[in-house]
């Protein structure tokens, strides 16, 4: 039997509607989108297919897609694209001490390439506060980029406010929705950003692709230059087969959003349910379930070594932990941290994240086999 999998916000299986969609372009439609023979047409059609269905998802102008190599390079063009672009107007960015790594350490370059970086604190459910970020706004702040939902904690960030203030300010506001879109609704004009990143591995595409949306009109200087696909801010010859791939994964992400995030939620708080009744008080979550992603669940067992108890299930159950190991030191996340969790709890702390085929049988499973597993240790 496969073990259950619960660290979909890890990344996600390629789902077999788009696998199937993918097919074709592996095996018959092999052609440059910059030909201009048939072939050629048939895959440029493809990738303008695709970027409508992107498009769709998020409710933007198709021509406001840029298909990147994923949500790391889609996050390094959007804060460096207008670091670079605007770096005139003032050198100052804002992002906050949860963001991914993908945001902190292309940050961090630019930190050591002139720019200065202010990181905003968040509270212990793990939320920026907007006054925060007000707080933070200076002259020559050029860019603002904090993520939409959390990628260990789910919490859900208070987006729409935080583009208000950036628009008051005249500021550029960019969002990471790696972890939120296709969970969350993700409407970037309801959202009020001027750039938002899409990484396809963790909506049932494959990995390796990406999508970064650019309101119509942001300046932004590309990071490589060659020929003029993508407008010619990301130049290369197109990967027909996976932007296939996410623009099916987008397409069915929308159509079945409501089924997929009730599913998603109702496996996450029966997993939640069963720990609190089999453990009761040794139970504790991190962060408001009030305001997460529906599949995502940050639990502490108390007195229970995160590292040694999915280590125990491995075999049974997939899960992450919330501290890294490395050469016999733990190191604490950086979102835990920044939430003033203690040490002693941090690493207790294991995420798991539930997908929208996770079944009611798995849940049950994985709730027999943990608790077990939490006895025995």
């Amino acid at each position: 039997m496969k073990p259950v999998y619960l660290d979909y916000n890890a990344t996600t299986p390629i789902d077999e509607e788009v696998a199937n969609a993918m097919m074709p372009y592996i095996r018959e439609h092999y052609g440059n989108p910059s030909s201009s023979y048939l072939i050629g047409r048939q895959s440029k059609e493809a990738v303008e297919e695709a970027r409508e269905k992107v498009a769709a998802l998020i409710n933007c102008a198709p021509e406001e897609i840029v298909f990147t190599s994923g949500g790391t390079e889609s996050n390094n063009l959007a804060i460096k694209g207008v670091a670079f672009a605007n770096k005139d107007k003032g050198k100052h960015i804002i992002t906050s001490a949860v963001d991914h790594p993908a945001v902190i350490n292309v940050c961090a370059f630019l930190n050591n390439h002139g720019f200065d970086i202010t990181y905003v604190p968040v509270d212990k459910d793990g939320r920026v506060e907007p006054a925060s970020v007000e707080k933070a706004i200076r002259p020559d702040t050029i860019l603002i980029s904090i993520m939409h939902a959390n990628n260990e904690v789910g919490t859900i960030q208070p987006i729409e406010q935080i583009a208000l203030l950036a628009q008051k300010h005249g500021i550029l506001f960019h969002t990471d929705a790696s972890q939120s879109v296709g969970k969350i609704k993700a409407d970037v004009k309801e959202l009020g950003v001027d750039l938002l990143t899409i990484a396809g591995h963790k909506l049932y595409a494959p990995k390796g692709i990406g999508a970064l949306y650019i309101r119509q009109g942001t300046r932004i200087e590309n990071l490589m230059q060659g020929a003029g696909q993508e407008r010619g801010i990301r130049p290369g010859t197109e990967n027909i087969i996976e932007i296939v791939a996410l623009g099916k994964a987008c397409e069915l992400a929308k159509r079945d959003f409501d089924k997929n995030q009730l599913q998603m939620r109702t496996m996450r708080d029966l997993l939640l349910s069963g720990f609190q009744q089999k453990l009761g008080g040794k139970v504790k979550v991190n962060g408001n379930m009030a305001i997460c992603l529906p599949n995502t669940l940050s639990v502490a067992f108390d007195k229970v070594n995160a590292h040694e108890l999915a280590s125990q299930i491995s075999e049974d159950v997939l899960i992450s932990t919330g501290s890294a190991c490395h050469s016999g030191c733990t190191e604490i996340s950086s979102v835990l941290k920044a939430m003033h969790i203690n040490r002693e709890t941090a690493t207790e702390t294991v995420r798991i994240s539930t997908g929208k085929h996770t079944s009611k049988e798995e849940i049950l499973l994985a709730i027999d086999i943990i608790t077990k597993a939490i006895d025995k240790l």
